[in-house]
């Protein structure tokens, strides 16, 4: 008897604005757990980003290049939910720096588990990346202070200009 193997597909949203060191962390220990990752870039209708989405997602790029056969970077606007159902994603990845991550991330996990069928994997952050966040990268950035530490290698930060 054949079984055909079902790829374990997991979506890492966020707004990646700008992807930074503790996002690529994640990433990097959660590749042995899937066949494929897809980072999506969502749109968010509360806050308007700094960085333009198609830099975002260069910059996803460069950074996990040599993973390419495995990560995939798109963006979505909507429900995430949505967005894996679409993908045949059954698992979202998530990445938790604190308890306040944790309680806010833990009821949309429920509640993406009760209406959607999507579990959520978390991934507790390594203790160095905790104080890291695209908003104080940003805000290194916007006061000219010298944020190349807490992004990949290789990505140069461009303002979005719209």
């Amino acid at each position: 008897m054949s079984q055909e193997k079902i790829s374990k597909i997991a979506v890492f949203p966020g707004s990646f604005d700008p992807i930074t060191i503790g996002h690529e962390a994640i990433i990097r220990r959660a590749l042995p757990l899937f066949d494929k990752i897809i980072v999506a870039i969502g749109k968010n209708t509360v806050k308007k980003n700094l960085f333009a989405l198609e830099d975002r997602m260069e910059w996803i790029k460069i950074a996990l290049k040599e993973f390419e056969d495995k990560v995939e970077v798109a963006a979505f606007d909507g429900l995430t939910m949505n967005f894996c159902k679409e993908r045949d994603a059954q698992f979202i990845l998530r990445g938790l720096r604190t308890s306040v991550d944790f309680e806010f991330e833990y009821s949309i996990s429920q509640i993406n588990r009760q209406i959607g069928d999507i579990e959520t994997i978390f991934l507790f952050t390594d203790p160095v990346y905790t104080p890291i966040s695209s908003s104080i990268v940003r805000d290194i950035y916007l006061h000219g202070g010298d944020f190349s530490s807490l992004i990949p290698k290789g990505i140069k930060l461009i303002k979005n200009e719209e």
